[in-house]
């Protein structure tokens, strides 16, 4: 019932606003707009405001209104959600602040709400409302930049500021839909993008995002829109470290919050932009709908300088420009002047400028390519020039080559106000993006262009499909385990480990004896998680005597730097072949948000590289074997400078025991170092392992 009453919300086939002047504006808004269906204002006290005619309660509303504004205190809203409730109304948006955002008592306050909206639809409360762009309708307290669309962009915002001057910017984006979520006290972002993706002129979705409240469920959204091939573009805030000076493990000093957020966008194929114009022209790649099929671009320009700037731009976000055959060199060659560069980028030169059927030849000549897609650079002079018709022609005759030869294509100018709101809306009309700025362009181009390519792959790894694990907080600080009991709880799992025998350093040379020299002699004790600078770590022990002398030193070592430490068990291993590299494998927890593999390169350097890669679990094998390769040490594992690669497979076997023992302990596991995991061409050995249980 409230998905179905969301829909209502979203397609309103009527619309009533609760409040007083305010209200009655954005209701002629409406009018104004294009809303054809039925328009109430409710209000108790007046006859007509602005006017507009007043229905003097909600019980006396013609019918449940499909979707609502109120605008009323926090109390009287409280009032209002339950009488539009039983009145069967599809959805309201809350636009009353003074609950959850300002603590217990508004949190309370949430919770009434909640149980008289029922199962209507609620979007808020402390929220600006919802642009529907579709229907002509404006649930917004103030005014608005936008206009009417037949398919275009929804963007979700947690601000509504962000949202009220998305509206009002000159970028003529093509909007569908724009939402401020506020509290998201019961529709957040999940739940909107849910249904916005089954509405077809929904062509990508953009997000705004301070935070998630509800990962697994923006995970399913987000595979869903993957799976239909919408892109989503996500504009994150808040970087942060959370916590990580508190922790024991080397994982946490990572892997902050944020990078979690990458790992979550990297596994759905969610495109992360850095600030609100890189937002709006990549939603602008997107909005008509027209992706490219890979990042080959065949590239126009009249001029040398504009044809220079696309070559550098299109190399440094991955578009390559493939080479004109031969038959287009000669054709061209036709068409324009001697000193014209025939060239992809091709420099056409301003001597048939204003030429339609030169235009018309060259294009033709230029956009028979197996390029994926088509630039045109197009910038317009001011109008008092006169010379704008020009312009108007060649972006006529580039839209119709394309079309023509059933080519995607954009233009893009050189400074973003030199393509003007006219020409902008002529492109958007013809299915071309029109992209202000050709750095900003061909940027966001690019996160396109390799948008499909990326999902092919995320949808064959199968990682995507999987759901999140949420871990919620767990009281206290939990317990550390020893070495010898986080490995034995990891071998459980598969995770290789040398042979060892845990002692007493009395008993240790018997123990010695029966496990066979070179060896590693290690204090043991959970007061002593990084054992190296107290001194309680000897490495390559080949006799008795190097055994003797090494439990002797260790012994002084931790009295000085260790001295609550009890020197009473010591781990015997065998010593490890020496390594073609040293990873670290660690697991993150965020709580309400994700648990995390770590994988990056390890040993000793593991701060000071901070080569690491996350994944959120639970993950697959090919999701591993991606992330090890992607690490800038990768070449360690490939086989560096003739050295022989190491054994891929035994590699992510031993990552995957850590995978599954983090899974298998979800609700309790608070932290997880291997470090380092020692890898060759035998194998792989976790040479050091740290668990903190709750």
């Amino acid at each position: 019932m409230k998905r179905e009453n969301l829909q209502r919300l979203l397609a309103p086939r009527h619309l009533a606003f609760i409040g007083g002047r305010s209200m009655a504006r954005a209701l002629k808004r409406c009018a104004e707009g294009g809303f054809a269906g039925p328009l109430w204002l409710v209000n108790p006290q007046y006859d007509e405001l602005e006017g507009v005619p007043c229905v003097r309660s909600i019980a006396a509303l013609p019918e449940g209104p499909d979707a609502v504004f109120v605008a009323t205190n926090r109390e009287l809203t409280l009032q209002a959600v339950a009488e539009l409730a039983a009145k069967g109304a599809g959805g309201a948006i809350c636009y009353a602040s003074g609950f959850a955002e300002t603590g217990a008592e508004g949190q309370a306050l949430q919770q009434q709400l909640l149980a008289a909206a029922g199962d209507m639809a609620l979007l808020g409360p402390n929220c600006y409302g919802l642009l529907d762009y579709l229907h002509g309708a404006a649930l917004w307290p103030v005014a608005h930049g936008g206009q009417r669309v037949e398919k275009g962009v929804a963007v979700l915002t947690q601000s509504g500021n962000f949202a009220y001057n998305l509206s009002m910017s000159d970028r003529s984006l093509p909007i569908a839909y724009m939402a401020s979520v506020g509290n998201q006290a019961q529709l957040g972002v999940a739940e909107l993008m849910d249904v916005l993706l089954d509405e077809p002129r929904v062509t990508a979705i953009g997000l705004h995002l301070e935070g998630l409240k509800n990962v697994p469920g923006f995970a399913r959204a987000a595979y869903k829109a993957l799976q239909k091939g919408i892109p989503l573009i996500a504009l994150k805030t808040g970087v942060s470290q959370i916590g990580a000076e508190l922790a024991l493990s080397h994982t946490s000093s990572l892997a902050g919050s944020d990078a979690l957020y990458d790992s979550l966008f990297e596994r759905l194929g969610v495109i992360r932009v850095s600030g609100p114009v890189s937002f709006i022209e990549t939603l602008k790649a997107a909005a008509c709908g027209n992706l490219p099929g890979g990042p080959r671009l065949a590239a126009l320009a009249c001029s040398g300088g504009d044809a220079g700037l696309i070559a550098d731009y299109a190399e440094r976000n991955g578009l390559s420009l493939p080479p004109l055959s031969e038959a287009q060199r000669l054709a061209l060659a036709e068409v324009l002047p001697d000193y014209a560069n025939i060239a992809n980028p091709l420099d056409f030169t301003t001597a048939i400028w204003g030429d339609g059927a030169a235009l018309e030849r060259m294009l033709d000549s230029a956009l028979r390519t197996p390029a994926d897609a088509a630039l045109l650079v197009l910038d317009y002079p001011g109008e008092e020039t006169g010379e704008r018709p020009q312009c108007d022609l060649l972006l006529e005759l580039y839209c119709a080559a394309l079309a023509r030869h059933g080519k995607v294509g954009f233009i893009a100018s050189a400074l973003p106000e030199l393509l003007p709101a006219h020409a902008r809306e002529r492109l958007h009309g013809h299915g071309v993006a029109a992209l202000q700025g050709v750095e900003d362009g061909l940027a966001a181009w690019g996160r396109i262009a390799h948008y499909r390519q990326r999902r092919e792959a995320l949808l064959a790894r199968g990682e995507a499909a999987l759901v999140p694990l949420c871990p919620q907080a767990v009281e206290g600080e939990g317990r550390l385990l020893d070495e010898w009991q986080s490995k034995q709880a990891l071998k459980a799992f598969g995770l290789p480990l040398p042979a060892a025998v845990l002692s007493t350093p009395r008993q240790a040379r018997e123990a010695a004896a029966d496990l066979g020299y070179p060896l590693v002699l290690k204090a043991v004790s959970v007061e002593l998680p990084h054992k190296t600078e107290a001194g309680g770590v000897a490495l390559n022990l080949r006799n008795e005597a190097a055994l003797e002398a090494a439990l002797f030193d260790m012994r002084e070592s931790l009295a000085k730097h260790a001295p609550q430490v009890p020197f009473d068990q010591v781990l015997l291993e065998r010593m490890a072949s020496p390594p073609l590299a040293e990873l670290i494998i660690g697991i993150k927890r965020e709580v309400g948000f994700g648990l995390a593999l770590v994988l990056g390169a390890g040993g000793i350097l593991v701060e000071l590289l901070k080569d690491s890669r996350s994944l959120l679990l639970p993950t697959t094998d090919a999701a591993i074997r991606d992330a090890l390769l992607s690490l800038r040490s990768a070449p360690l594992l490939s086989g560096f400078r003739g050295r022989p690669a190491v054994d891929m497979d035994a590699l992510v076997d031993a990552i995957r025991a850590v995978a599954d023992y983090a899974c298998e302990h979800v609700d309790s596991l608070l932290e997880l170092d291997v470090n380092p995991l020692l890898v060759n061409a035998e194998g792989a050995v976790a040479v050091d392992a740290l668990v903190r249980l709750g």
